[in-house]
């Protein structure tokens, strides 16, 4: 699994694997099958891993059919032509906690449909979704969470922000949440980045160029998830 920590930044741990590399599922890295692969409770949690250039129309679904499963979920996907990445996640196992830090890099036209639905009492579903604006992209992320009927005491999570790197660059978040039961916790947020001046200044004056601060500031961008 050292290539996926290396090409795209994904922490690895001891776990049972699902992976996909530009929207292809890889035997080669993966412990378990893609299909079923959620239906039966493992020693170990389940880490989905989906990463690499998506283009046209991309689906992602995740069905947890077992009680007291922990699963998460790790994207990092490109584009550089118009494309479509659908996610639909449905939580039926109750204790059970999907996680997911999704991260998207814009270099065109992108639409994100991401939709997490509790099944039953007692889960979770909690989400983290950074995209990264490109000069004249288009970014449109659309996130809603669903709790059913008879769903009490669920944890859901969903957290949008987004990093123009151009004036050029236009992004839309749409989160939801559609609620039928009593939660123990259900939150949403969606906000841009913007780089401080005041960190722009302390980075010029520890000796870093104009493009080279613009790059930190990037990079402290993607990897601050510090949700989960």
């Amino acid at each position: 699994m050292s290539y996926i920590w290396n090409k795209f930044n994904i922490k690895t741990f001891p776990a049972e694997t699902i992976v996909y590399c530009d929207g292809n599922y890889q035997e080669q890295f993966s412990t378990l099958t893609e299909f079923g692969a959620l239906s039966k409770k493992y020693d170990l949690p389940v880490h989905i891993i989906y990463v690499g250039k998506i283009q046209r129309e991309n689906t992602l679904n995740i069905n947890l059919n077992t009680d007291n499963q922990p699963v998460f979920l790790s994207v990092n996907v490109s584009n550089d032509s118009p494309a479509i990445l659908n996610i639909f996640i449905k939580n039926a196992g109750e204790n059970s906690d999907i996680r997911g830090h999704i991260m998207l890099k814009n270099y065109s036209d992108l639409v994100v449909n991401i939709i997490g639905e509790h099944i039953v009492k007692n889960s979770g579903i909690l989400l983290q979704t950074k995209v990264i604006g490109a000069k004249n992209s288009y970014s449109k992320i659309s996130a809603v969470a669903i709790v059913e009927k008879n769903c009490e005491n669920i944890v859901s999570d969903v957290r949008m922000s987004g990093h123009a790197l151009d004036t050029t660059a236009k992004i839309r978040f749409i989160p939801r949440q559609c609620i039928s039961s009593v939660p123990k916790s259900a939150e949403h947020s969606a906000y841009l980045f913007h780089e401080n001046p005041a960190q722009e200044l302390y980075l010029r004056g520890a000796g870093l160029s104009g493009a080279e601060v613009k790059d930190t500031m990037v990079e402290a961008f993607i990897n601050d998830f510090n949700l989960f």
